[in-house]
């Protein structure tokens, strides 16, 4: 696997090809969900940010092994209006992950207050975790800012307890480093 780096592109290619198919089963067989009862709910991270949630995807599948995973990245000339129709596009990108196998769920995180976006996702194993996020790059680093892209992955977390359980902080006394600590939903 990776440690916060990208997969080669022919790597890249061939998993998205797979991914992309499966996504294809999903949604015909009706096992992908938009549910909005999270929809607007307000995540407050340990850097002193917050986000709000502006969608969520579900696929029909039970975690045996949960974790979360949290990726941000800042968007490439992306300012004012300009979020509003990213948000909008963001739909498209749906296939691009949905179909990574271990997929359970997504929420979709506006940008913060300093132009950070947000996915928080719950997978099946922390190590298929790492390699949808280590494929994910090489996608975002085209129209991301530079060193803008990080992943944190918590095993044994299951969403659903991300808001009610903490996980271990780190060693570190610098907070920006925590970005992907959640530490309050309103």
């Amino acid at each position: 696997m990776c440690e916060q780096a990208p997969l080669r592109y022919r790597d890249v290619a061939w998993a998205e090809t797979k991914c992309v198919l499966n996504t294809l089963r999903l949604v015909t067989t009706g096992k992908m969900h938009f549910p909005r009862a999270n929809v607007g709910m307000r995540l407050h991270f340990a850097d002193g940010s917050t986000a709000r949630v502006y969608r969520e995807t579900v696929v029909d599948r039970a975690p045996a092994k949960p974790c979360v995973l949290l990726v941000e990245f800042r968007l490439r000339f992306v300012l004012g209006w300009g979020h509003t129709l990213f948000r909008w596009e963001s739909i498209l990108n749906t296939p691009l992950f949905l179909g990574f196998p271990g997929f359970v769920s997504k929420l979709w995180l506006a940008h913060d207050e300093h132009g950070f976006y947000r996915g928080l996702y719950e997978w099946d194993d922390p190590d298929l975790a790492k390699y949808y996020a280590c494929s994910l790059w090489q996608i975002l680093a085209l129209v991301c800012v530079s060193g803008s892209i990080h992943y944190h992955v918590i095993p044994t977390l299951s969403r659903a307890e991300c808001f009610t359980r903490q996980p271990p902080t780190t060693s570190t006394p610098d907070m920006s480093a925590e970005w992907w600590r959640l530490i309050e939903s309103t």
